[in-house]
């Protein structure tokens, strides 16, 4: 297991953990339900967002975002939040500020967090929860899901009804693919880690803008947050599954104090499995861009000749104006083209639709290699997400190999079309065969998804506000135009 990890120098790793995959943003809501429902005074709730939505129902029926922690501090659970302070005049920081709101008037304390790379963004999305005098119930959520319009959608795919803003060849309410990790075990106290670092970072708030002051005042937030309660010790072990948690902190000033030089250990953690990989890598990806990340996969696909790569992405940027469509686009035809010398046709790419044929957003941030390391998180496989802004990530190993294997093969078979027992979705030999015969065929939501390629005009400038504004680079400068991390 340890070959696959890191080395506990730059990141430990606990065995003794059960990681449950929550595919879908309204499987992962149901969840919350219950265990947030079960808190009783005493327990405490942790959790960091890019994004939350007060008023976004865990249920067609409800409680709401808002409701669901206000209750929960109403009957005396400590609840503490960091949410990302994102731009002033954006619909983020509006939603942000009234959700932050909501949990200190209620009994809670809500922090907006601007203490990032300038242009950068806390990505990180994780929910902790403790239980005073019932450790073997506290339980840990990391991924991709946040606590916002459009993400509570099923396997069906016909999106949330609270949907958000997004390009219009998805709909009105459209189709949203996500996962977080469930974790339980002694993995919970490297979580809650996270949390903690951030909370006790002695940097203000504030720090840069005093107009930001200003609305800290007005929603009740203080410049520096009160200090966090004893901490308990870890939970006990739960199951089999090894885990080890990852993160991505930009080299900043002033410092992160627990980052003094960034942090890029999913970056460095991605290039080890890279390294590793002899026959598969699977991945489900937002983005799925990057010169610097793409030559990863492109040295493993012309080391290994047997390797198959296999990723899964939006058929269309969330965005896709004029402005904004173009740099994405040239961003991942980049990646698509380095990979399609390296491997040929052992590298594919696809998009999804439900039966309705309506595409379907692919937030998810999944990866698996070789069915023996697998990762759920909040990154993308861009040079943002592994230098820039702040990211967190699971990193799972099973030592019976089931985990990974069930978790590609969940997916696969919603994917394709395919009953979950289907003796194919185990076959590692050549998948890509597979997925090409199920590309378009009946019960299948799978396109071959191939990036349009751009005239030279377009690349020139697409190109500079690509990496300057949509993939930046967050490592220090000895760094920069490096393929270290």
């Amino acid at each position: 297991m340890s070959d696959w990890f890191l080395p506990t120098a730059e990141r430990p790793w606990t065995s003794g953990n059960l990681v449950t995959p929550r595919v879908h943003g309204a499987d992962y809501f149901a969840r919350l339900l219950e265990v947030i429902g079960a808190t009783r005074t005493g327990d405490r709730i942790f959790l960091t967002d890019w994004r939350g939505d007060s008023d976004e129902r865990m249920t067609p029926a409800g409680p709401t975002v808002g409701e669901l922690l206000s209750s929960a501090g109403g009957r005396g659970v400590e609840v503490r939040a960091l949410l990302w302070r994102s731009h002033p005049g954006t619909l983020n920081a509006e939603e942000n500020d009234h959700l932050g709101a909501v949990i200190n008037t209620t009994g809670g304390q809500a922090l907006l967090d601007e203490r990032i790379r300038r242009g950068g963004s806390h990505h990180q999305k994780l929910l902790v929860v403790r239980r005073k005098g019932m450790p073997h119930e506290d339980v840990a959520f990391v991924g991709g899901i946040d606590l916002c319009h459009g993400r509570r959608d099923d396997s069906t795919h016909l999106g949330d009804l609270q949907a958000p803003p997004l390009d219009k060849r998805y709909g009105p309410t459209p189709p949203w693919h996500d996962a977080m990790a469930e974790i339980r075990g002694p993995a919970v106290a490297h979580v809650l880690d996270t949390f903690a670092e951030r909370w006790d970072d002695p940097t203000p708030l504030d720090h840069r803008n005093p107009y930001r002051a200003v609305l800290h005042r007005l929603a009740r937030m203080p410049r520096h947050p009160e200090e966090l309660p004893e901490r308990w010790d870890p939970p006990p072990a739960a199951g089999p599954h090894a885990v080890q948690i990852l993160r991505t902190y930009p080299a900043k000033r002033p410092p992160y104090p627990f980052a003094p030089d960034g942090e890029r250990t999913i970056a460095r953690a991605y290039s080890r499995a890279f390294e590793r990989a002899r026959r598969l890598v699977y991945v489900e990806d937002q983005y799925f861009w990057s010169d610097v990340v793409a030559t990863a996969l492109a040295d493993a696909l012309r080391r290994e000749p047997e390797l198959r790569v296999i990723a899964v992405v939006p058929r269309y940027p969330e965005e896709d104006n004029r402005v904004s469509g173009p740099p994405m686009v040239y961003g991942q035809r980049l990646a698509w083209e380095r990979l399609r010398e390296a491997g040929g046709d052992r590298f594919a790419m696809y998009d999804l639709e439900n039966a309705a044929g309506t595409p379907i957003y692919v937030h998810a941030k999944v990866c698996v290699v070789d069915d023996q390391w697998m990762t759920i998180g909040s990154d993308n496989l861009n040079l943002r997400s592994w230098t820039h802004d702040s990211e967190l990530t699971c990193a799972v190993v099973d030592p019976d190999g089931v985990l990974p294997r069930s978790t590609r093969t969940t997916l696969w078979a919603e994917h394709l079309g395919l009953s979950p027992d289907d003796p194919r979705l185990l076959d590692l030999d050549d998948p890509q065969r597979l997925w090409a015969t199920r590309a378009g065929a009946p019960g299948s939501r799978i396109r071959q998804h191939v990036p349009p390629a751009q005239s030279a005009r377009t690349r020139r400038w697409a190109g500079v506000a690509y990496r300057a504004l949509y993939d930046p680079d967050g490592r220090p400068r000895r760094l920069r135009g490096t393929d270290r991390f």
